[in-house]
Protein backbone atom coordinates (compact mmCIF):
# COMPACT_ATOMS: atom_id res chain seq x y z
CA UNK A 1 0.00 0.00 0.00
CA UNK A 2 2.62 2.43 0.89
CA UNK A 3 4.65 1.54 -1.99
CA UNK A 4 1.34 1.88 -4.17
CA UNK A 5 0.95 4.96 -2.54
CA UNK A 6 4.26 6.89 -2.91
CA UNK A 7 4.57 5.82 -6.58
CA UNK A 8 1.22 7.46 -7.51
CA UNK A 9 2.17 10.74 -5.50
CA UNK A 10 5.77 11.41 -6.46
CA UNK A 11 5.52 9.48 -10.24
CA UNK A 12 6.46 11.45 -12.95
CA UNK A 13 5.56 11.60 -16.36
CA UNK A 14 8.63 10.01 -17.90
CA UNK A 15 8.61 7.26 -15.77
CA UNK A 16 6.63 4.06 -17.95
CA UNK A 17 5.37 0.82 -16.04
CA UNK A 18 8.77 -1.47 -16.31
CA UNK A 19 8.84 -4.75 -15.45
CA UNK A 20 12.05 -6.34 -13.20
CA UNK A 21 13.47 -8.95 -14.12
CA UNK A 22 13.40 -11.77 -11.44
CA UNK A 23 16.57 -13.89 -10.97
CA UNK A 24 15.67 -16.92 -8.77
CA UNK A 25 18.10 -18.54 -6.59
CA UNK A 26 18.34 -21.23 -8.37
CA UNK A 27 20.32 -19.19 -11.32
CA UNK A 28 22.22 -17.02 -9.15
CA UNK A 29 23.08 -18.71 -5.59
CA UNK A 30 22.67 -16.13 -3.66
CA UNK A 31 22.27 -17.35 -0.10
CA UNK A 32 20.79 -14.91 2.37
CA UNK A 33 23.46 -16.03 4.85
CA UNK A 34 26.19 -14.38 2.81
CA UNK A 35 24.11 -10.83 4.05
CA UNK A 36 25.38 -9.19 7.49
CA UNK A 37 23.36 -10.17 10.50
CA UNK A 38 22.39 -6.51 10.90
CA UNK A 39 21.39 -6.32 7.23
CA UNK A 40 18.86 -9.50 8.01
CA UNK A 41 17.58 -7.76 10.97
CA UNK A 42 16.75 -4.72 8.85
CA UNK A 43 15.34 -6.19 5.77
CA UNK A 44 13.28 -8.74 8.25
CA UNK A 45 11.63 -6.17 10.46
CA UNK A 46 10.95 -3.86 7.33
CA UNK A 47 9.05 -6.59 6.27
CA UNK A 48 7.21 -7.79 8.86
CA UNK A 49 5.63 -4.54 9.54
CA UNK A 50 4.53 -4.40 5.84
CA UNK A 51 7.05 -2.62 4.33
CA UNK A 52 9.40 -3.94 1.16
CA UNK A 53 13.22 -4.02 2.14
CA UNK A 54 15.74 -4.95 -0.42
CA UNK A 55 19.75 -5.48 0.08
CA UNK A 56 20.66 -2.83 -2.54
CA UNK A 57 23.25 -1.43 -5.00
CA UNK A 58 26.70 -2.34 -4.28
CA UNK A 59 26.34 -5.11 -1.95
CA UNK A 60 24.29 -6.87 -4.36
CA UNK A 61 27.11 -6.31 -7.58
CA UNK A 62 29.84 -7.75 -5.67
CA UNK A 63 27.79 -10.74 -4.13
CA UNK A 64 27.17 -11.92 -7.56
CA UNK A 65 30.84 -11.37 -8.98
CA UNK A 66 32.56 -13.58 -5.62
CA UNK A 67 33.53 -10.51 -3.94
CA UNK A 68 32.86 -10.22 0.24
CA UNK A 69 30.83 -6.59 -0.03
CA UNK A 70 32.78 -4.45 2.67
CA UNK A 71 29.20 -3.12 3.80
CA UNK A 72 25.31 -3.57 3.10
CA UNK A 73 22.97 -1.41 2.16
CA UNK A 74 19.42 -1.73 2.47
CA UNK A 75 16.51 0.02 -0.02
CA UNK A 76 12.86 0.96 1.43
CA UNK A 77 8.94 2.02 1.09
CA UNK A 78 9.08 3.05 4.74
CA UNK A 79 9.68 6.92 5.38
CA UNK A 80 12.73 7.92 7.39
CA UNK A 81 10.71 8.86 10.21
CA UNK A 82 8.96 5.37 10.07
CA UNK A 83 12.04 3.52 9.64
CA UNK A 84 13.84 5.13 12.96
CA UNK A 85 10.24 4.20 14.78
CA UNK A 86 11.13 0.42 14.36
CA UNK A 87 14.95 0.56 15.51
CA UNK A 88 16.16 1.69 18.72
CA UNK A 89 19.68 2.19 17.90
CA UNK A 90 18.93 4.35 14.77
CA UNK A 91 19.77 8.11 13.51
CA UNK A 92 18.74 9.87 10.52
CA UNK A 93 20.90 11.61 9.20
CA UNK A 94 21.45 14.01 5.59
CA UNK A 95 20.27 16.93 4.44
CA UNK A 96 19.69 16.38 0.50
CA UNK A 97 18.54 13.08 1.12
CA UNK A 98 17.70 11.70 4.49
CA UNK A 99 18.75 8.71 5.69
CA UNK A 100 19.01 6.08 8.57
CA UNK A 101 21.61 4.85 9.93
CA UNK A 102 20.91 1.83 12.21
CA UNK A 103 23.44 -0.14 14.84
CA UNK A 104 23.64 -3.56 15.32
CA UNK A 105 26.68 -4.00 18.26
CA UNK A 106 29.40 -2.57 16.05
CA UNK A 107 28.03 -3.29 12.74
CA UNK A 108 26.23 -0.39 10.94
CA UNK A 109 23.65 -0.76 7.53
CA UNK A 110 22.39 2.42 5.79
CA UNK A 111 18.78 2.43 5.08
CA UNK A 112 17.06 4.78 2.19
CA UNK A 113 14.01 4.99 1.09
CA UNK A 114 13.01 4.83 -2.53
CA UNK A 115 13.91 7.80 -4.55
CA UNK A 116 11.49 9.28 -7.45
CA UNK A 117 12.05 11.63 -10.12
CA UNK A 118 14.55 11.51 -12.96
CA UNK A 119 17.02 13.92 -14.59
CA UNK A 120 13.94 15.26 -17.13
CA UNK A 121 11.35 15.44 -14.65
CA UNK A 122 10.62 19.46 -14.75
CA UNK A 123 7.04 18.99 -12.58
CA UNK A 124 8.85 17.95 -9.59
CA UNK A 125 10.12 21.17 -7.76
CA UNK A 126 12.32 19.57 -4.94
CA UNK A 127 14.94 19.34 -7.87
CA UNK A 128 16.81 22.09 -8.86
CA UNK A 129 20.52 22.29 -10.65
CA UNK A 130 23.35 24.31 -11.81
CA UNK A 131 23.99 25.67 -14.50
CA UNK A 132 25.71 22.79 -15.79
CA UNK A 133 22.99 20.52 -15.02
CA UNK A 134 24.87 18.98 -11.60
CA UNK A 135 21.91 17.91 -9.28
CA UNK A 136 22.29 20.57 -5.72
CA UNK A 137 18.68 19.32 -4.03
CA UNK A 138 17.05 16.63 -4.63
CA UNK A 139 14.81 14.75 -1.86
CA UNK A 140 12.31 13.32 -3.81
CA UNK A 141 10.35 9.91 -2.40
CA UNK A 142 9.16 7.10 -4.74
CA UNK A 143 8.54 3.48 -5.88
CA UNK A 144 11.45 0.75 -6.12
CA UNK A 145 11.50 1.28 -10.17
CA UNK A 146 11.89 4.91 -9.86
CA UNK A 147 14.73 4.00 -7.47
CA UNK A 148 16.11 1.91 -9.67
CA UNK A 149 15.96 4.49 -12.56
CA UNK A 150 17.98 7.32 -10.20
CA UNK A 151 21.23 4.93 -9.61
CA UNK A 152 23.98 5.52 -12.24
CA UNK A 153 24.40 2.37 -13.60
CA UNK A 154 22.67 -0.76 -14.06
CA UNK A 155 25.06 -3.18 -11.77
CA UNK A 156 23.96 -0.47 -9.16
CA UNK A 157 20.11 -0.97 -9.84
CA UNK A 158 19.83 -4.48 -8.52
CA UNK A 159 17.68 -5.50 -5.38
CA UNK A 160 18.26 -8.70 -3.00
CA UNK A 161 15.63 -9.97 -1.21
CA UNK A 162 16.76 -11.64 1.28
CA UNK A 163 13.37 -13.34 2.34
CA UNK A 164 12.79 -15.24 -0.76
CA UNK A 165 16.28 -14.77 -2.00
CA UNK A 166 15.66 -13.12 -5.10
CA UNK A 167 17.24 -10.81 -6.94
CA UNK A 168 15.22 -8.06 -8.94
CA UNK A 169 16.49 -6.21 -12.04
CA UNK A 170 14.80 -3.39 -13.71
CA UNK A 171 17.81 -2.26 -16.13
CA UNK A 172 19.74 -5.69 -17.23
CA UNK A 173 22.35 -5.24 -14.51
CA UNK A 174 22.04 -8.69 -13.79
CA UNK A 175 23.69 -9.48 -17.61
CA UNK A 176 26.01 -6.54 -17.31
CA UNK A 177 27.67 -7.84 -14.43
CA UNK A 178 27.92 -11.40 -16.17
CA UNK A 179 29.21 -9.70 -19.16
CA UNK A 180 31.93 -7.46 -17.01
CA UNK A 181 30.24 -4.42 -18.71
CA UNK A 182 29.67 -1.14 -16.77
CA UNK A 183 26.61 0.56 -18.44
CA UNK A 184 25.21 4.11 -17.56
CA UNK A 185 21.21 3.97 -17.15
CA UNK A 186 19.80 6.67 -19.35
CA UNK A 187 21.75 8.99 -21.72
CA UNK A 188 25.19 9.16 -20.47
CA UNK A 189 26.01 12.91 -20.90
CA UNK A 190 22.53 13.94 -18.59
CA UNK A 191 23.53 11.59 -16.05
CA UNK A 192 27.32 12.76 -15.90
CA UNK A 193 26.20 16.52 -16.08
CA UNK A 194 23.70 15.29 -12.98
CA UNK A 195 26.85 14.23 -10.97
CA UNK A 196 30.14 14.40 -12.59
CA UNK A 197 31.52 12.34 -9.79
CA UNK A 198 29.93 9.02 -12.06
CA UNK A 199 32.57 9.51 -14.51
CA UNK A 200 35.23 9.06 -11.45
CA UNK A 201 32.76 5.52 -10.30
CA UNK A 202 32.98 4.33 -14.19
CA UNK A 203 36.26 4.17 -13.85
CA UNK A 204 36.82 3.07 -10.31
CA UNK A 205 34.21 -0.09 -11.17
CA UNK A 206 36.27 -0.81 -14.52
CA UNK A 207 39.58 -0.70 -13.15
CA UNK A 208 38.90 -2.33 -9.32
CA UNK A 209 36.12 -4.99 -10.83
CA UNK A 210 38.22 -6.29 -14.00
CA UNK A 211 35.47 -4.56 -15.90
CA UNK A 212 35.20 -2.60 -19.46
CA UNK A 213 32.86 0.28 -19.88
CA UNK A 214 30.60 0.67 -22.71
CA UNK A 215 31.33 2.65 -25.48
CA UNK A 216 28.42 4.42 -25.34
CA UNK A 217 28.79 4.72 -21.65
CA UNK A 218 32.27 5.90 -22.27
CA UNK A 219 32.31 8.50 -25.47
CA UNK A 220 31.29 11.76 -23.39
CA UNK A 221 33.79 11.55 -20.59
CA UNK A 222 36.90 12.72 -22.03
CA UNK A 223 34.69 15.75 -22.83
CA UNK A 224 32.78 16.62 -20.07
CA UNK A 225 35.92 15.83 -17.27
CA UNK A 226 35.88 19.62 -16.61
CA UNK A 227 32.82 19.38 -15.14
CA UNK A 228 34.83 17.96 -12.23
CA UNK A 229 35.74 21.40 -11.44
CA UNK A 230 32.23 22.04 -10.34
CA UNK A 231 32.01 19.53 -7.91
CA UNK A 232 32.47 20.32 -4.01
CA UNK A 233 36.09 19.77 -3.31
CA UNK A 234 35.32 17.44 -0.53
CA UNK A 235 33.54 15.14 -2.05
CA UNK A 236 36.28 14.75 -4.52
CA UNK A 237 38.20 13.63 -1.71
CA UNK A 238 35.96 11.18 -0.56
CA UNK A 239 35.55 9.63 -3.92
CA UNK A 240 39.34 9.76 -4.45
CA UNK A 241 40.16 7.75 -0.89
CA UNK A 242 37.70 5.44 -2.14
CA UNK A 243 39.71 4.76 -5.64
CA UNK A 244 42.82 4.62 -3.22
CA UNK A 245 41.97 2.03 -1.41
CA UNK A 246 40.24 0.21 -3.44
CA UNK A 247 43.07 -2.43 -3.46
CA UNK A 248 42.99 -1.49 -7.24
CA UNK A 249 44.87 1.86 -7.06
CA UNK A 250 47.60 1.49 -10.06
CA UNK A 251 44.96 0.75 -12.40
CA UNK A 252 42.86 3.00 -11.15
CA UNK A 253 45.22 5.76 -11.25
CA UNK A 254 46.29 5.10 -14.39
CA UNK A 255 42.60 4.71 -15.67
CA UNK A 256 42.34 8.38 -14.50
CA UNK A 257 45.04 9.28 -16.41
CA UNK A 258 44.03 7.48 -19.74
CA UNK A 259 40.60 9.03 -19.59
CA UNK A 260 41.84 12.49 -18.77
CA UNK A 261 39.82 12.76 -15.24
CA UNK A 262 43.54 13.54 -13.37
CA UNK A 263 43.18 16.99 -14.62
CA UNK A 264 40.50 17.64 -11.76
CA UNK A 265 42.11 15.38 -9.02
CA UNK A 266 46.02 14.96 -9.95
CA UNK A 267 46.68 17.34 -12.20
CA UNK A 268 50.29 16.90 -11.48
CA UNK A 269 50.17 13.19 -12.09
CA UNK A 270 51.22 14.35 -16.18
CA UNK A 271 54.42 16.08 -14.80
CA UNK A 272 55.18 13.58 -12.34
CA UNK A 273 54.91 10.54 -14.69
CA UNK A 274 57.11 12.60 -17.61
CA UNK A 275 59.93 12.12 -14.82
CA UNK A 276 61.42 8.55 -14.46
CA UNK A 277 62.50 8.73 -11.12
CA UNK A 278 58.77 10.20 -10.22
CA UNK A 279 57.35 7.73 -12.11
CA UNK A 280 58.85 5.13 -10.26
CA UNK A 281 58.30 6.58 -6.87
CA UNK A 282 54.83 7.16 -7.15
CA UNK A 283 53.95 3.41 -8.95
CA UNK A 284 56.06 1.69 -6.33
CA UNK A 285 53.47 3.74 -3.67
CA UNK A 286 50.44 2.32 -5.56
CA UNK A 287 51.40 -0.85 -6.12
CA UNK A 288 52.53 -1.32 -1.99
CA UNK A 289 49.01 0.14 -1.00
CA UNK A 290 47.12 -2.16 -3.29
CA UNK A 291 49.73 -5.39 -1.67
CA UNK A 292 48.90 -4.20 1.93
CA UNK A 293 44.90 -3.95 1.25
CA UNK A 294 44.95 -7.66 -0.81
CA UNK A 295 46.50 -8.61 2.67
CA UNK A 296 44.23 -6.99 4.82
CA UNK A 297 47.24 -4.66 5.99
CA UNK A 298 46.53 -1.11 7.80
CA UNK A 299 46.67 1.91 5.06
CA UNK A 300 47.41 5.38 5.67
CA UNK A 301 45.75 7.72 3.62
CA UNK A 302 48.32 10.59 4.82
CA UNK A 303 51.15 8.40 3.57
CA UNK A 304 49.08 7.65 -0.02
CA UNK A 305 48.80 11.88 -0.36
CA UNK A 306 51.74 12.08 0.72
CA UNK A 307 53.27 10.09 -1.94
CA UNK A 308 51.10 11.50 -4.39
CA UNK A 309 52.33 15.23 -3.74
CA UNK A 310 55.79 14.18 -2.94
CA UNK A 311 57.76 15.32 -6.18
CA UNK A 312 55.74 18.52 -6.50
CA UNK A 313 56.94 19.20 -2.67
CA UNK A 314 60.62 18.58 -3.93
CA UNK A 315 61.00 20.53 -6.92
CA UNK A 316 59.53 23.73 -5.09
CA UNK A 317 61.79 22.90 -2.37
CA UNK A 318 64.90 22.87 -4.89
CA UNK A 319 62.79 25.92 -6.09
CA UNK A 320 62.94 27.75 -3.31
CA UNK A 321 66.62 27.24 -2.15
CA UNK A 322 67.57 28.08 -5.72
CA UNK A 323 66.36 31.57 -4.65
CA UNK A 324 67.84 31.89 -1.79
CA UNK A 325 65.65 30.31 1.21
CA UNK A 326 67.81 28.37 3.38
CA UNK A 327 67.03 24.23 3.44
CA UNK A 328 64.88 24.04 6.28
CA UNK A 329 62.53 27.79 5.98
CA UNK A 330 62.41 26.06 1.94
CA UNK A 331 61.24 22.52 2.85
CA UNK A 332 58.53 24.34 5.04
CA UNK A 333 57.60 26.83 2.40
CA UNK A 334 57.47 24.40 -0.41
CA UNK A 335 55.07 21.79 1.91
CA UNK A 336 52.07 24.58 2.24
CA UNK A 337 51.91 25.82 -1.55
CA UNK A 338 51.56 22.40 -2.71
CA UNK A 339 49.01 21.57 -0.17
CA UNK A 340 47.18 25.03 -0.63
CA UNK A 341 47.45 24.43 -4.44
CA UNK A 342 46.09 21.00 -4.59
CA UNK A 343 43.44 21.68 -1.74
CA UNK A 344 41.59 24.15 -4.09
CA UNK A 345 40.98 20.60 -6.25
CA UNK A 346 40.98 17.85 -3.26
CA UNK A 347 39.77 18.81 -0.23
CA UNK A 348 42.19 17.22 1.61
CA UNK A 349 41.23 17.07 5.45
CA UNK A 350 43.31 19.21 7.62
CA UNK A 351 44.55 15.80 9.67
CA UNK A 352 45.95 14.07 6.88
CA UNK A 353 47.81 17.04 5.78
CA UNK A 354 49.36 17.31 8.82
CA UNK A 355 50.15 14.00 8.69
CA UNK A 356 51.95 14.28 5.83
CA UNK A 357 53.93 17.19 6.44
CA UNK A 358 55.37 15.07 9.51
CA UNK A 359 56.18 12.32 7.40
CA UNK A 360 57.92 14.86 4.63
CA UNK A 361 59.72 16.98 7.34
CA UNK A 362 61.48 13.54 8.52
CA UNK A 363 62.59 13.05 5.43
CA UNK A 364 66.15 15.37 5.67
CA UNK A 365 66.25 14.02 9.41
CA UNK A 366 67.15 10.47 8.06
CA UNK A 367 70.74 12.02 6.34
CA UNK A 368 72.16 13.00 9.87
CA UNK A 369 73.32 9.64 11.33
CA UNK A 370 76.04 10.82 13.43
CA UNK A 371 75.53 11.88 17.52
CA UNK A 372 72.49 11.90 19.15
CA UNK A 373 70.47 12.54 16.34
CA UNK A 374 69.62 8.90 15.37
CA UNK A 375 68.24 8.18 18.71
CA UNK A 376 66.06 10.98 18.46
CA UNK A 377 64.79 10.46 15.52
CA UNK A 378 63.65 7.03 16.31
CA UNK A 379 61.69 8.07 19.19
CA UNK A 380 59.88 10.21 16.90
CA UNK A 381 56.11 9.12 17.06
CA UNK A 382 55.70 9.25 12.90
CA UNK A 383 58.97 7.39 12.64
CA UNK A 384 58.03 4.19 11.12
CA UNK A 385 55.80 6.04 8.50
CA UNK A 386 59.28 8.15 7.68
CA UNK A 387 61.04 5.36 7.65
CA UNK A 388 58.77 3.80 5.11
CA UNK A 389 58.72 6.62 3.15
CA UNK A 390 62.46 6.74 2.84
CA UNK A 391 62.10 2.89 1.54
CA UNK A 392 60.24 4.26 -0.79
CA UNK A 393 62.36 6.77 -2.12
CA UNK A 394 65.88 4.56 -2.15
CA UNK A 395 63.79 1.84 -4.34
CA UNK A 396 63.01 4.57 -6.65
CA UNK A 397 66.43 5.38 -7.04
CA UNK A 398 65.80 8.87 -5.75
CA UNK A 399 68.44 8.28 -2.34
CA UNK A 400 70.76 5.54 -2.03
CA UNK A 401 69.69 2.28 -0.92
CA UNK A 402 72.84 2.21 1.70
CA UNK A 403 70.90 5.04 3.65
CA UNK A 404 67.78 3.02 3.74
CA UNK A 405 69.68 -0.53 4.43
CA UNK A 406 71.58 1.91 7.68
CA UNK A 407 68.51 2.75 9.14
CA UNK A 408 66.93 -0.86 9.12
CA UNK A 409 69.93 -2.22 10.48
CA UNK A 410 69.95 0.79 13.07
CA UNK A 411 66.74 0.36 14.42
CA UNK A 412 66.74 -3.18 15.40
CA UNK A 413 70.30 -3.29 16.65
CA UNK A 414 71.91 -3.64 20.06
CA UNK A 415 73.73 -0.38 21.74
CA UNK A 416 77.43 -1.90 20.56
CA UNK A 417 76.01 -2.31 17.00
CA UNK A 418 74.84 1.11 16.82
CA UNK A 419 77.55 2.45 18.37
CA UNK A 420 79.65 0.71 15.40
CA UNK A 421 77.39 2.12 12.80
CA UNK A 422 77.76 5.38 14.45
CA UNK A 423 81.53 5.53 14.31
CA UNK A 424 81.32 4.03 10.75
CA UNK A 425 79.06 6.51 9.27
CA UNK A 426 81.20 9.65 10.86
CA UNK A 427 84.43 8.00 9.80
CA UNK A 428 82.69 7.70 5.96
CA UNK A 429 81.22 11.22 6.32
CA UNK A 430 83.87 13.57 5.01
CA UNK A 431 85.58 16.04 7.54
CA UNK A 432 83.82 19.38 8.51
CA UNK A 433 86.64 22.25 8.71
CA UNK A 434 86.49 24.71 11.21
CA UNK A 435 85.37 28.26 11.13
CA UNK A 436 88.36 30.23 12.32
CA UNK A 437 87.19 33.62 14.99
CA UNK A 438 87.94 36.73 13.80
CA UNK A 439 90.58 38.82 15.97
CA UNK A 440 90.08 41.81 17.33
CA UNK A 441 92.64 44.28 15.89
CA UNK A 442 95.14 44.86 18.75
CA UNK A 443 94.54 41.14 20.04
CA UNK A 444 97.17 38.43 19.74
CA UNK A 445 96.60 34.42 21.10
CA UNK A 446 97.17 35.43 24.44
CA UNK A 447 94.64 37.65 24.80
CA UNK A 448 94.04 41.58 24.85
CA UNK A 449 96.89 43.76 24.10
CA UNK A 450 98.46 45.26 27.51
CA UNK A 451 97.53 48.92 27.71
CA UNK A 452 100.43 51.30 27.04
Amino acid sequence: MITKFLGKVFSGRMFKARQPRIVPFAAHGISRDRVSECALKVTDTLQKHNFTAYVVGGAVRDLIVGWQPKDFDVATSATPEQVKELFRRSRIIGRRFRLVHVMCGRDLVEVSTYRGGTPADDESDQRTSDEHGRILRDNVFGNQEQDATRRDFTINALFYDPTTQEIWDYHGGYDDLKKRRIRMIGDPTLRYREDPVRMLRAVRFAASREMEIDAHTREPIQSLAPLLANVPPSRLFDEMLKLLLSGHAYECVMALRKEGLHHGLLPMLDVILEQPMGERFVMLALRNTDARIKSDKGVSPSFLFASLLWHEVLAAWKKLEGSGVPPVPALYQAMDQIIDQQSAMLAIPRRYGGDMKEIWVLQPRFLQRAGRRPYRLLENPRFRAGYDFLLLRCASGEVDPAIGEWWTRFQTAGEEERKNLLTLDTAAAPARKRRRRKRKPGADAAGPADPA
